[in-house]
């Protein structure tokens, strides 16, 4: 991880955070899941110095073209910066990623259902992660049970959704699937995530039939984060507005960040020169790292002013931000 700015990190440079430190990684940690069909592996990736207990951040990935990006190996641009600056980050590999190679049984299409209850699985296992780690990962520190935040891309961003209370209902099949709403998750962001699933194209009918998406019991704050140039006529029939349909169908308190310019890959988030990137951005990337991470800090750290000073000083070449 590097602490020092890419040399085209530009005006995202001014976005500020705190003292960058050097991070650790340990994968796989695996956790022991009865019924699931594999059991659940996760990359832990935390600062190496520093005192104090660490706040968490559950990140469930995207599926992606690449072969390796959609599992524990993938979104180190978010992670590396998040951990760096003082969170200590949780990447499960869920059932639908490539690198396991399973197929959905009927209704389940991508595992979506196991996707969230395998983030509340990481919260159910932070003692037994703990203990897998060791003392020299974690140097003395602990995970803070208080500050536990959940964030997701794509399909990732629904998994995120629906453990902050979304829902969804199946009408091919007539159920409805809610992950209830976990206590010990405060906050969320959500990123490139789906949209009113009244507004499925006929080809997104067909590749997320599943989806028939409710944001309007998620009413645990979450940052909704989307590029106003991922258009998607594969799932959908609106602009690319409609990938920051959940801040405009769920109740306050929410923030909505759209980026100027950018595609799904909102610069570069799922990997480091990752060619399912069309937007590729170093200072994309960077008002994405710092807007996340100043978000989920002052919502983990009661009176904290990251946020507002992160708000304060996006340029509006940049993108913009609104709140409710």
């Amino acid at each position: 991880m590097h602490t020092y700015p890419h040399a085209l990190i530009g005006a995202a440079d001014t976005i500020p955070v705190n003292e960058a430190k050097p991070i650790i990684s340990f994968s796989p940690v695996v956790l022991p899941a009865p019924g699931r069909p594999v059991n659940l592996e996760l990359r832990v990736t935390v600062p190496a110095l520093g005192d104090g207990d660490l706040p968490v951040i559950l990140l469930s990935h995207g599926m992606g073209w690449s072969n390796w990006l959609s599992s524990l190996e993938g979104y180190a641009p978010l992670v590396e910066f998040w951990a760096a600056h003082g969170f200590a980050v949780l990447q499960p590999t869920h059932l639908s990623s490539k690198t396991l190679g399973l197929t959905a049984p009927e209704g389940k299409e991508f595992y979506y259902q196991d996707r969230a209850a395998d983030m509340v699985r990481l919260v159910d296992g932070l003692d037994a992660i703990e203990a897998a780690v060791g003392a020299a990962l974690l140097g003395g520190r602990r995970f803070d049970r208080t500050r536990i935040a959940v964030a997701g891309h794509s399909l990732g961003a629904w998994t995120a959704s629906m453990v902050l209370g979304a829902t969804t209902t199946d009408l091919r099949l007539g159920v409805t699937w809610a992950e209830a709403p976990d206590s010990r998750i405060k906050a969320g962001v959500l990123l490139a995530g789906v949209g009113d699933p009244r507004d499925k194209s006929e080809n997104g009918k067909k590749m997320i039939g599943w989806y028939g998406g409710d944001f309007s019991a998620m009413a645990k704050p979450a940052l909704v984060v989307y590029g106003d140039a991922d258009v998607s006529p594969h799932l959908t029939t609106r602009g690319a507005d409609w990938h920051g349909d959940a801040y405009g169908l769920s109740p306050g308190p929410k923030a909505l960040l759209t980026l100027k310019g950018a595609k799904h890959g909102l610069g570069g988030i799922s990997g480091w020169d990752a060619g399912e990137t069309q937007d590729e951005s170093p200072e994309r990337l960077g008002v994405v790292q710092r807007m996340t991470w100043a978000y989920l800090w002052s919502q983990l750290h009661e009176g904290d002013g990251a946020w507002a000073a992160a708000c304060k000083a996006l340029g509006a070449e940049q993108g913009s931000v609104e709140s409710k």
